[in-house]
């Protein structure tokens, strides 16, 4: 009886998820608006970098700050910004998904005066990790 409580114990214990990788795991929605708080609320680039792969921290690292990454990288300078998710590219099946695309709405002031935009992001799971390796370009309004 004993040997059979121990390995039921044993089973059950390694069907369960690795804690550490569960803590660490964020949704893309936290991960795409935790980039975008770091370059234009918190204005650190170095924050930035943490959610992204290894060619877009190349980018990143060039431009060096906040500013020069919302102006070159982003192609939208903004102050006093607040931001939501309006859409994500995932399914039902979300733990099986590699790549998503995200679309984040920026409220805030652009030369001063109040200004709406969004800007679409891809995402790829990497390690359990989701990690941003595109900004998209925005689509061009036509008259």
């Amino acid at each position: 009886m004993k040997n059979c409580f121990l390995i039921l114990l044993l089973l059950l214990t390694g069907c369960n998820p690795d804690s550490e990788t569960m803590q660490g795991a964020q949704t893309p929605e936290q991960v795409s608006l935790g980039f975008f708080n770091a370059i234009y609320v918190d204005r650190n680039v170095e924050q930035a970098k943490e959610y992204v792969d290894d060619s877009m921290k190349q980018v990143l690292s060039h431009y060096y700050i906040a500013s020069a990454v919302q102006r070159h990288v982003l192609n939208l300078s903004m102050t006093d910004v607040t931001m939501e998710i309006e859409e994500i590219d995932i399914d039902f099946f979300r733990k099986f998904t590699k790549d998503v695309t995200v679309i984040v709405k920026m409220y805030g002031k652009k030369g001063g005066e109040q200004w709406i935009d969004d800007r679409t992001i891809r995402l790829h799971k990497v390690k359990n990790r989701w990690l941003i390796v595109e900004v998209l370009p925005e689509k061009g309004n036509i008259n």
